[in-house]
């Protein structure tokens, strides 16, 4: 199947960009990012910056805008029949235009990657592309938010994707709830 990917979500200043790899097939169905109810990414965002799945997803997303962060995929486009990453098909991959991207969002100083996958298609298929300034950049590649990546449980990603809230300098209320959140019952 043909997989189409969406805006990046980002406010003028942001200053961390989370990438996946390509919206899963229930994220295309919603148009939303990460609309699997079963990955990690939305109860995480909760503890980062108070962006959880109980907000509606527009709020969400202004929240995390509101925060600093900024969310997108590697791939633009590409072909994948279901929802692993395993499955896109490397020949078919379009990636997204980073370089104009960072040239817009010029306070951006880490680039973190929802999984593996996603840092690989960055190191190979976007890097090479961007100015020397742009390639620079801090990255950090975290686990997988992914339900098919069970072999890390919630509260061990947690603890890994905590750097993102450190990174952003987050004080205040998101903190306090870092420190209150408990993982989702399974």
């Amino acid at each position: 199947m043909h997989s189409r990917g969406f805006p990046p979500i980002a406010g003028r200043d942001a200053r961390v960009l989370i990438l996946g790899s390509l919206p899963g097939q229930e994220s295309l169905r919603r148009r939303q990012y990460y609309a699997q109810p079963r990955n990690a990414f939305w109860p995480i965002m909760e503890v980062v910056c108070g962006a959880g799945p109980s907000l509606p997803y527009r709020a969400r997303t202004r929240r995390l805008a509101a925060a600093g962060l900024a969310l997108w995929d590697v791939c633009a486009t590409a072909f994948r029949a279901g929802s692993l990453d395993a499955s896109i098909e490397p020949g078919s991959i379009v990636v997204n235009d980073f370089g104009a991207f960072l040239a817009e969002h010029p306070r951006i100083r880490l680039v973190c990657f929802n999984g593996r996958t996603a840092a690989a298609l960055y190191r190979r298929r976007v890097l090479p592309g961007l100015s020397p300034a742009q390639a620079a950049l801090a990255t950090l590649e975290l686990p997988s938010t992914s339900p098919a990546h069970a072999a890390l449980p919630f509260d061990a990603k947690l603890a890994r994707w905590r750097a993102v809230g450190d990174a952003l300098g987050s004080s205040g209320p998101a903190r306090r709830r870092r420190a209150a959140y408990s993982a989702p019952r399974s």
